[in-house]
């Protein structure tokens, strides 16, 4: 009788991470808004200078909120809506 051959053992995969939309404080008051999959390590970038242009002169950055999106391209959209709010809206929209 043929014996079966044993499938190998499904690797893990890592889990996907989720995409965020976060707004930073540089430490001049202003507000940098982004998005990213990593938010530990992407603020690590902006603080060791290696972020976005604009916090490179800005650093240190402290988070100031994220918030999870479903997808990349609702990230972006999310991005792309708060970044269109006055300074006041936006300040609204953080304390709420």
């Amino acid at each position: 009788m043929p014996t079966k051959k044993k499938k190998p053992a499904a690797k893990a995969k890592p889990a996907k991470k989720k995409w965020q939309l976060y707004v930073l404080l540089c430490k001049d008051g202003t507000l940098y808004c982004g998005i990213t999959n990593d938010l530990e390590r992407r603020i690590s970038q902006h603080n060791a200078g290696k972020g976005a242009r604009y916090t490179r002169g800005r650093g240190p950055v402290s988070l100031l909120r994220s918030w999870p999106q479903k997808s990349k391209s609702a990230a972006l959209r999310a991005e792309f809506s708060f970044k269109k709010l006055s300074r006041c809206a936006k300040d609204a929209y953080l304390a709420a």
